[in-house]
């Protein structure tokens, strides 16, 4: 799901108390940091990606660290860090913590004046997850607590996240993922993510290097306000870069909108870095992912 421009400027002149939840309000700053995901996130690959899927390659072990930063009239910041181990039969195992923050609120009494310290809003939250390969198969699941705290008021909570992959021999891949999952109903703090990616093309690029153009499309739900859709594609050209693009059609909260982000993939031998951003929203400016993972192996 990517947040609505109301809904976002709300987040960054101070969160009311109308807001349906704490539960609501820390899966709006992780709705931030999704906007930077350059594909549908069940389709996301990589150490830092369990946060967004449990299903993950199993063959090596795997460290992540994704760091983010939206426009400074917002001033949000976050970091997801995971770390995967493969278990013989078991499949892999690991940990993710994750967190996302709204830094600049201040009390105000009749003056523009601060009055008082700052106020805190942020999100937190630390899994459990597995996954397991069957064949073209991929199954995962991680038990995840999430600690959201605004100002005086702090909200609790566990939840059981699924995840799902089929792949279609080397052509296509469908998958489903769901992100703080606590019941079978629409409800703002909860997001159920499906996509489905395509093999258009492989063949050589400029008559040396091998590439490789996959279509993509993916839907979310289980939040209240209508079903976002995502189109976008993806670019191997060789082993070590990948770029991807998106378009959604968002339509959380009644807003319906368009929003775009694209994302560029490096890796040199054991190491993968990604660069990410969207393409902004009314008129706030981008926000941007670097990550970094590691193969231990």
């Amino acid at each position: 799901m990517r947040v609505s421009g109301p809904l976002l400027v709300s987040l960054a002149t101070g969160l009311s108390q109308s807001l349906a939840s704490q539960q609501s309000a820390g899966s709006e700053l992780w709705r931030l940091a999704a906007v930077t995901v350059p594909l549908p996130p069940a389709l996301a690959t990589g150490a830092a990606a369990t946060f967004w899927t449990p299903v993950q390659e199993n063959r090596y072990g795997q460290l992540g660290l994704d760091l983010l930063q939206t426009p400074a009239v917002v001033g949000a910041t976050g970091l997801i860090g995971a770390v995967r181990f493969p278990i013989r039969s078991l499949g892999a195992i690991g940990v993710v913590y994750a967190r996302m923050g709204l830094g600049g609120l201040v009390r105000t009494n009749d003056s523009p004046d601060p009055v008082g310290g700052a106020i805190p809003f942020y999100t937190q939250s630390g899994g459990l997850t597995w996954s397991k390969t069957y064949g073209h198969t991929g199954v995962g699941a991680t038990a995840t607590y999430y600690d959201t705290r605004f100002d005086g008021t702090r909200s609790e909570r566990w939840a059981l996240d699924i995840g799902v992959m089929q792949s279609i021999g080397d052509r296509a891949r469908i998958a489903l993922s769901t992100r703080g999952m606590t019941r079978l109903a629409n409800d703002p703090g909860q997001d159920v993510n499906v996509g489905a990616e395509y093999r258009l093309w492989h063949g050589m690029l400029w008559g040396t290097t091998a590439g490789r153009l996959v279509g993509r499309y993916g839907v979310e739900f289980g939040h209240p306000g209508g079903i976002d859709h995502e189109l976008g594609a993806g670019l191997d050209i060789g082993t070590p870069i990948t770029l991807d693009v998106v378009l959604t059609r968002e339509a959380s909260y009644g807003n319906a909108g368009w929003r775009g982000a694209a994302g560029l993939r490096v890796s040199v031998g054991r190491y993968r870095i990604s660069f990410a951003r969207d393409g902004g929203i009314s008129d706030l400016g981008s926000t941007f992912r670097v990550g970094l993972e590691a193969s231990l192996r």
